[in-house]
């Protein structure tokens, strides 16, 4: 009777007369709607960590450097434990930082953050990263102007969100710098996919085999994938990590005009040129290192 039983009922269910059991139903995977959370990316500033000492010597060579202005400057906790430290933006036409000298012991894990945010929605911002594979290794906390949280992406990509009380204003820029990620190849689908959907950004070339001398190694290739979003640029560089000095270091690439007279004014203010320049897809480039340590690099040409 049991058997029989069985096979009426799965009769029933395939002439639709009963419902399928639920454990059986799949249900549907909806996508994850990501909010637009970017505001610009003269406001998505790349962070420097420099020794009090060396803070003045650094913000004036990076002005000489590239022009521009600074901020003024103060002293402040930035952290969600006691710190103290100096603190000043430096604004330029090819890109804006934010500067740090801590006074006191520094908290973990800041210094290891590359890049700040600036979103529209701190808690929106906070909850799409989370939902899209970012890791919120400092969770939300109040500074003196606005809200922070730090967020991890696949492959280890560290970056800071922030969102202001009152909403700051600052000045287009000329040219947009992009934010150099180097990632493993186990990491780097992870890593675009999510960020270009936490970004509503979108890949604008993948070079299975771009020129090695952009990352120390002429006789090499390797890949190199270019993102553009509403919060700037991103060089995504897939390496397996066997780097010569100074690449990997370099967290931001610069856009100038003239890459000749741009490295005479920053030798001029006490800059050292760590990689003579070179051409390679479309592009002049030069690794620089400015007082107090900051790696950069710098470039001139339309990216391919």
């Amino acid at each position: 009777m049991k058997a029989i039983r069985t096979a009426l009922v799965a009769l029933m269910i395939a002439g639709g007369l009963v419902a399928a059991p639920v454990a059986l139903a799949k249900p549907p995977v909806m996508p994850i709607e990501s909010p637009s959370v970017a505001v610009g990316s003269q406001y998505d500033t790349t962070h420097v960590y420099v020794a009090p000492e060396d803070f003045d010597r650094f913000t004036d060579s990076f002005v000489a450097t590239f022009g521009g202005s600074k901020s003024k400057q103060g002293v402040f906790q930035v952290t969600p434990t006691p710190s103290q430290t100096m603190s000043q933006l430096v604004f330029t036409p090819a890109g804006t930082i934010s500067v740090f000298g801590f006074k006191t012991p520094m908290p973990y894990p800041f210094g290891a953050e590359r890049t700040g945010y600036l979103v529209t929605d701190m808690d929106a911002a906070v909850k799409s990263a989370r939902a899209l594979g970012a890791d919120v290794i400092v969770d939300t906390f109040p500074d003196p102007i606005g809200r922070d949280a730090i967020i991890t992406w696949p492959g280890g990509t560290n970056m800071q969100l922030y969102w202001h009380t009152e909403a700051p204003h600052y000045d287009k820029l000329q040219t947009i710098p992009d934010n150099r990620v180097y990632v493993s190849p186990q990491s780097v689908h992870k890593l675009v996919h999510d960020f270009v959907k936490f970004s509503h950004g979108k890949v604008v070339s993948d070079d299975l085999k771009a020129p090695g001398v952009e990352i120390g190694r002429p006789a090499d290739t390797y890949r190199r994938i270019r993102i553009e979003s509403p919060f700037g640029k991103m060089t995504v560089l897939v390496t397996d990590g066997h780097l010569p000095y100074p690449f990997g270091r370099e967290m931001t690439g610069y856009e100038v005009a003239n890459l000749t007279d741009t490295l005479q004014k920053a030798k001029a203010a006490g800059v050292n040129v760590l990689v003579p320049p070179f051409t390679s897809a479309g592009r002049d480039a030069a690794i620089v290192q400015f007082p107090g340590g900051y790696i950069a690099e710098i470039h001139t040409g339309a990216a391919q």
